[in-house]
């Protein structure tokens, strides 16, 4: 829950639509959070975090027509406050620790 005590709302934005699924479904079992809504790349995420305006955003880092690594900066200078987890299966790699960088929330 935040600090108003409502629930947290999650954007989750991942270009493999099975994995948007079972982090959606995920979300829905808990009684904290909340579904914002999905985004298949990073252009769709910056769109629907600046209507949605989640609490938190999960985001895949390599993604087609823009990445997560690409989106992470517009969303960050639009919404500050914006909460961000990164979503990937390169653990330990350069684009990792790049977007660890882009932000020591991130």
């Amino acid at each position: 829950m935040t600090p108003e005590g409502r629930k947290t709302r999650v954007l989750v934005v991942d270009d493999h639509p099975l994995m948007r699924e079972g982090i959606a479904n995920a979300l829905q079992a808990e009684p904290d959070f909340e579904l914002a809504g999905e985004a298949s790349d990073g252009a769709e995420a910056i769109e629907m975090s600046r209507t949605l305006r989640p609490d938190v955003i999960l985001i895949d880092l390599q993604m087609p027509r823009l990445g997560g690594l690409d989106a992470i900066p517009v969303i960050l200078k639009e919404a500050p406050d914006s909460r961000i987890a990164v979503l990937t299966t390169y653990g330990g790699d350069a684009y990792a620790e790049r977007a660890a960088r882009i932000d020591p929330d991130v």
